[in-house]
């Protein structure tokens, strides 16, 4: 079997469940990975079987010469790795958020098709098993016309003094948090779900004074076929259930033959007017990350680079998110509802 060969640039929290999920990928040789200080990735190339390391992304992109590059790293490293890689006819997984700014976003997405590489945002949300499960039903039309839907969260990882510094510290220092860093995952998972997003209006807090932005967000989303999305979620409020960070929280999507309800262990019901709630069967592992949804996300990827069939989601599909994001902080800063504007 041919093989594409990858590198990685990063080794900080999340990039374990990627390096991981590729070793499962039988089209993918991980040849290399690149971070500042070799002893953060010495334990994810032993764990993953990664022989060769750099402290130099140039360098490891033309000593190795990929067939594709993930970038797992902060968003403002974004632009100028894209660029590299994209110069050097490199194909281009990128993890989000993509960028700073809504323009620099846009540089992205418009340098690498200038290049006419491959480029795929690595946004896992929408391929978390009980998303797809969820859009099945949709399509099957087991609720009918839907028309609203609500989703909690509260991850109760926001509140103390020492908020965010065990797992991702320099989500303090963030400007825009909790829609920006969050919340963009749930814009895209309504977007699949139902389509695309019309109006916003945005209410945003900040509860724990040690952090820079926003914790608390209450969203409403006006979508173009009439659906009404809410988002309701805070990072400062702890839930009642064991595992916040299996869902990230708990929805009901209502239509006008019934409902649909996903809980916090990922356990979906279906309950049509005038019928009792009935448990929904599917299949999905309480595995790695959320459902085990990086493996799906990059297993689409490979796919998708096989077939020669357009990524879900693409850059330029993803701009669409991102400008429901502006529209958000927007709407925040106005404290009025905003069209959004592609």
């Amino acid at each position: 079997m041919n093989k594409y060969k990858l590198a990685g640039i990063g080794s900080g929290y999340f990039a374990g469940f990627q390096y991981r999920a590729w070793t499962r990928i039988p089209e993918v040789e991980v040849a290399a990975m690149c971070n500042r200080h070799k002893e953060k990735a010495i334990p994810i190339m032993k764990e993953c079987g990664i022989k060769n390391h750099y402290t130099d992304y140039r360098d490891m992109l033309d000593q190795e010469k990929p067939g594709i590059v993930d970038i797992i790293t902060p968003p403002e490293t974004h632009l100028e790795m894209c660029r590299e890689a994209a110069d050097r006819g490199i194909h281009i997984i990128c993890q989000k958020p993509l960028a700073p700014t809504y323009e620099e976003a846009k540089q992205i997405v418009e340098y690498v098709s200038g290049k006419g590489v491959r480029f795929m945002v690595h946004e896992n949300w929408r391929f978390q098993p009980w998303y797809r499960k969820i859009r099945q039903l949709l399509d099957a039309d087991a609720i009918g016309k839907p028309h609203s839907i609500y989703f909690r969260s509260r991850m109760g990882d926001g509140w103390s003094a020492d908020a965010y510094i065990p797992r991702q510290p320099y989500f303090r220092e963030y400007p825009r948090f909790l829609v920006y860093e969050n919340g963009i995952h749930f814009i895209d998972t309504f977007r699949y779900l139902f389509g695309e997003v019309e109006k916003v209006f945005a209410d945003l807090r900040k509860i724990n004074p040690v952090i820079r932005g926003e914790d608390v967000a209450q969203i409403w989303f006006l979508m173009k076929n009439s659906v009404r999305a809410f988002w309701d979620a805070n990072r400062y409020n702890e839930p009642n259930y064991e595992n916040p960070r299996t869902t990230f929280g708990e929805s009901l999507v209502e239509g006008t033959e019934g409902s649909i309800r996903l809980y916090p262990d990922g356990s979906i019901t279906l309950q049509q007017l005038g019928d009792k709630e009935i448990a929904q069967p599917y299949d999905f592992k309480s595995e790695e990350f959320a459902g085990d949804c990086v493996y799906a996300t990059q297993r689409h990827f490979m796919d998708c680079m096989l077939s020669g069939s357009e990524f879900e989601p693409n850059g330029k599909d993803y701009l669409r998110s991102l400008a429901v994001q502006e529209a958000v902080y927007n709407s925040a800063k106005k404290e009025e509802p905003v069209i959004v504007k592609f």
